[in-house]
């Protein structure tokens, strides 16, 4: 049993995330999963849903970890188009999570995201499970494989590995030879799926994520959406908003005149071009993407690459643009957010910078 000052640090530790606080936190990790991650909005009525009915999601600080706890890692693999056109159950989230507990023969301490851009996803895991929410993710933002993540920088163990999809095919990769392995086999089995299934990750102590994961994110989203949501209520510039709470910058203003994608190999590929407008009116703006947007050109010379993240804003409103919600004529703001510093390593490069993920013919 825990003691009354066991119980106090604990609570000081953890907290309610509030009803009026999920909006925020969607619209934040949207912002955050630079153009992927899936449009939250299915999830979010989910979680509201679950909400409704008394259940409740605990955020917890990573310091309140025992070394020893297992932590669910948890997210959806796929590409975000069909995550449109496929209903979110929270029933599914939870179906890998399960599977993982089974197979490892233990309980979860707690659940947290792979991607921040996908920060709804262990809320529903955690509201239906009556575990705690670990306030941190592994990437900062959302990238469209595996081995792109803080734990994989850091040369953790990948495997094991479930999955699960809405046809009720169950999978466990109980060993791979590599990160990038354990994506390519995952990623297969998720394509033969209809190109999206929930996954949990390789389970974490709680050691491993204070030392190796991106620390705060889910607190990061909150604020970034409170700061939107304020602007916009105030009739102000929400994307000034943005820039001022993350240190980001503008990159260009224009309008979406050519959107390229396709759904392949459980990717969503492509490139949006822009016509400048205001001070842009002379120049074209080109985004390269796989899921997430890796590259901004201007006038067919790159500007910003991955591991930055490149954030298409509606500017009017400020909400995000997804890779799969861009639409000809949408006029946006496109804004640079910084990445965490582990990316920007010599060894997060490796990993996430435009060669590491192998983009190198979206720079010839």
């Amino acid at each position: 049993m825990v003691g009354k000052l066991g119980e106090s640090f604990l609570m000081n530790l953890s907290r309610q995330i509030e009803f009026e606080e999920l909006d925020a936190l969607a619209t934040g990790a949207w912002i955050l999963g630079a153009g992927g991650g899936g449009n939250p909005y299915q999830a979010l009525l989910g979680i509201r849903q679950l909400y409704g009915m008394g259940h409740r999601a605990i955020l917890l600080d990573p310091t309140g970890l025992d070394d020893e706890d297992l932590v669910a890692v948890v997210s959806n693999m796929g590409a975000p188009l069909v995550g449109q056109e496929r209903l979110t159950d929270p029933a599914l989230a939870v179906k890998p999570v399960r599977m993982m507990e089974e197979y490892m023969g233990r309980h979860f301490r707690a659940v947290m995201s792979l991607e921040i851009g996908g920060a709804i996803q262990p809320l529903l895991v955690a509201a239906l499970m009556d575990i705690p929410v670990v306030d941190a993710d592994t990437m900062g933002r959302a990238y469209p494989e595996a081995q792109m993540t803080s734990f994989a920088i850091a040369d953790l163990p990948m495997f094991p590995l479930t999955l699960g999809d809405v046809r009720d095919n169950e999978v466990i990769v109980s060993r791979a030879a590599s990160w990038k392995w354990m994506e390519r086999i995952s990623r297969k089995v998720c394509t033969e799926g209809g190109s999206i299934a929930a996954t949990c990750k390789a389970p974490r102590t709680g050691q491993e994520v204070r030392e190796f994961g991106i620390l705060y994110s889910v607190t990061k989203a909150i604020h970034i959406g409170k700061a939107v949501h304020q602007a916009r209520a105030e009739h102000g510039d929400p994307i000034r908003a943005l820039l001022d709470v993350t240190g980001g910058k503008s990159l260009f203003e224009g309008k979406a005149v050519d959107v390229d994608r396709q759904t392949t190999e459980g990717f969503l590929r492509g490139t949006a071009t822009f016509d400048g407008i205001g001070k842009y009116s002379s120049r074209q703006l080109s985004l390269d993407f796989q899921n997430e947007f890796a590259v901004a050109s201007i006038d067919n010379l790159p500007e910003v690459t991955v591991p930055e993240l490149i954030c298409v804003m509606d500017s009017e409103s400020g909400e995000a643009v997804g890779t799969e919600t861009l639409r000809y004529g949408q006029r946006v703001v496109v804004v640079v957010l910084p990445a965490p510093p582990i990316q920007m390593t010599k060894k997060g490069l490796e990993h996430v910078g435009p060669l590491g993920r192998e983009l190198e013919h979206l720079l010839v």
